[in-house]
């Protein structure tokens, strides 16, 4: 053999050098490489790293993704879903495998961050941090107002505008943060725990200008949903505009379209009572006008006949403070009344909100449920016992029931043909009867014809 390797001059690897040539050769001739295909047997173990299995319908090559790479991704990779990646060719010598380490990866038929917002959607939706039950109503006629947001953006100074022309007597705060960019939403998380924590203020707006997705990105982030559900003061969302829905304005306890328009849900309730104060004034004016017009009128019919001038005098100063005390009890009363009218406005717009029909919907769904349960086990029970006696008839019509009686089983041995007349068997033959307990193996000695 020695001499065969000689002669032929035949290069003898190790195991090692052949494969650290191999990858030599793979390494270099794929240094970075772009690859579509299908994910299957993904994991995530607690080291961070993805490991994967790429394949289409004829082949299928190993891929790995390591803590550093991943933390740049906007989705979770799973199984079945088709990606393009790209990477470099390597091999692990140890086990003589090998397999494309990925640098980059984003979905096949949807962008990347779409499919993230999707995901998060998803898995908060699950969690109930969107449900309408938990989130705080806003505080009728707020005195002070914590803005979130960049203080060089157009955004405040959209919402400060609407403020100072609505009602300009309202106190805001604004806390600046970052609202794009990588750390923007840690410090609206962080803004957040300190409006709460220090600042006295009735409601929370966070908000920012229009963009794209990836602009908004930072308002589309698990730890700032949290934060918002968080919060015991109520936040209201307001982020780009009316075609734009982040995860933000999900979580929050109100979504407002638009920065300005955030602005005119604060102050609605106060104008509108303005408007109504106006009224009520106006009105009274006009009330006063004319009574103190009516009292001139008398009071100069009254001056025509006036013989004593010190009694009449008198008399018009009662009649006057008697006018003044029924015209104070007029608008007290008024005033009293239209309070009334208020409150029960107030009132029947919170009977007929939609929160209570769905309370009562959600109630209505509850108790079909344990009626469906009821139903169920009435029904569990009505099989079992139908069961119960299907089982009592089988016992009774059972062979082995008729061997309790006293009956037996005849076989004749050693074929077992079973017996139905004495005249099947002749004197010497082995015979088997089955009794209810046991069976005898017997020989016949005697036959007695019927």
């Amino acid at each position: 053999m020695d001499e065969l390797v000689e002669s032929d001059k035949t290069r003898i690897y190790t195991v090692s050098t052949l494969s650290e040539e191999i990858k030599n050769l793979l390494e270099a001739k794929f240094d970075f490489v772009w690859v579509e295909g299908e994910i299957s047997n993904f994991r995530a173990p607690t080291s961070g790293h993805f490991y994967m299995v790429l394949k289409d319908e004829k082949a299928q090559i190993k891929a790995v993704m390591f803590r550093p790479q991943t933390r740049y991704l906007k989705f979770m990779p799973q199984d079945g879903m088709k990606v393009i990646v790209r990477g470099r060719v390597a091999i692990y010598e140890p086990r003589g495998e090998y397999q494309v380490i990925l640098d980059y990866m984003e979905p096949l038929g949807v962008g990347a961050l779409a499919l993230a917002f999707e995901q998060l959607k998803k898995k908060l939706a699950a969690q109930g941090i969107f449900d309408q039950g938990i989130k705080k109503p806003l505080p009728f006629l707020p005195q002070r107002v914590a803005v979130i947001t960049s203080p060089t953006g157009a955004a405040i100074h959209d919402f400060l505008k609407i403020i100072r022309r609505r009602f300009a007597n309202l106190e805001i705060i604004v806390v600046p943060v970052k609202v794009q960019g990588e750390g923007a939403a840690a410090e609206m998380v962080e803004a957040l725990e300190l409006v709460n924590r220090e600042l006295d203020v009735d409601v929370i707006v966070l908000t920012r200008g229009g963009g794209s997705l990836e602009d908004l990105w930072a308002f589309n982030q698990e730890e700032l949903a949290l934060a918002i559900r968080a919060s015991l003061v109520p936040v209201v969302s307001a982020v780009g505009h009316e075609i734009d829905v982040t995860i933000s304005d999900l979580a929050a306890d109100l979504r407002a379209p638009t920065p300005s328009g955030a602005a005119e849900l604060l102050v609605v309730e106060k104008e509108t009572l303005k408007q109504q104060i106006m009224q009520l004034q106006a009105r009274l004016q006009s009330g006063l006008k004319t009574d103190f017009a009516s009292l001139q009128e008398k009071l100069r019919f009254l001056s025509k006949g006036l013989r004593d001038p010190r009694k009449r005098l008198a008399d018009s100063w009662l009649h006057l403070d008697e006018m003044e005390s029924r015209l104070s009890r007029m608008m007290a009363f008024t005033i009293m009344d239209r309070k009334r009218s208020l409150a029960a406005g107030e009132r029947a717009l919170i009977l007929h909100s939609p929160v209570k029909n769905m309370a009562g919907l959600k109630q209505n769904i509850e108790f079909q449920n344990r009626s469906m349960a009821m139903m169920v086990t009435r029904k569990l029970k009505d099989c079992r016992m139908g069961m119960s006696m299907l089982q009592e008839k089988l016992k009774d019509m059972s062979p082995l029931s008729v061997l309790g009686r006293g009956y037996s089983i005849s076989r004749k041995l050693p074929e077992r043909q079973l017996l139905r007349s004495s005249s099947q068997v002749h004197m010497g033959d082995r015979v088997s009867v089955k009794l209810a307990e046991g069976e005898l193996e017997c020989l016949v000695e005697k036959i007695v014809s019927s």
